[in-house]
């Protein structure tokens, strides 16, 4: 799908686009990739809960867990730092905690994009203290902007531009998440 089509400026309710960062084949690619890796990396015979942040990551999640091949748990969190501005307002407040034990698991905490940090700074504490047997991070994007990460992601899509992004699960003011690829506004 091309930036400028009927499509996607009915999608985009007349907001413009910069440009399309990465587009649907290459983000399905990856995804692939991505879900090949972490089924080599963990043992079929232990449990795995798949921790989806909501809201950003929930397309991505679903992707990522159809390429997966081993069975696994899925559960959410909910954590936020945007509320409607492009910038983090600093602050995290945790809306919904998963309701699956983490202790003894393999806990793999998705998240759509790493920008501040700071709600993955708010969360790696928060989960460790449940006691996952591990817990590892696999973000779709990753801005490498952020000063301190407590913890550093195993898995990254695509290092992505220091712009604000919308697409594939991403929002501007809850909108746009529908949109089938990243792009920039």
């Amino acid at each position: 799908m091309g930036i400028d089509t009927p499509e996607t400026r009915a999608r985009m309710g007349g907001l413009a686009l910069k440009r399309i960062v990465y587009d649907e084949d290459q983000v399905a690619a990856r995804v692939a990739e991505m879900g090949a890796a972490i089924t080599e990396a963990y043992p079929a015979d232990e449990e795995l809960l798949v921790l989806g942040l909501l809201k950003g990551s929930f397309i991505f999640l679903a992707d990522l867990v159809r390429q997966i091949e081993r069975p696994l748990y899925v559960d959410f969190l909910v954590a936020s730092s945007y509320g409607s501005s492009t910038t983090s307002s600093g602050e995290v407040r945790l809306l919904y905690d998963p309701e699956a034990d983490l202790e003894g698991k393999h806990v793999l905490l998705v998240e759509d994009i790493i920008d501040s940090g700071t709600t993955l700074n708010r969360l790696v504490p928060l989960l460790e203290e449940r006691r996952p047997r591990s817990l590892e991070l696999c973000a779709l994007l990753h801005k490498r902007i952020a000063k301190e990460l407590v913890r550093e992601p195993r898995w990254v899509g695509f290092d992505a531009p220091s712009e604000f992004l919308i697409g594939y699960g991403l929002d501007f003011s809850e909108n746009y998440r529908n949109l089938p690829f990243v792009a920039s506004l």
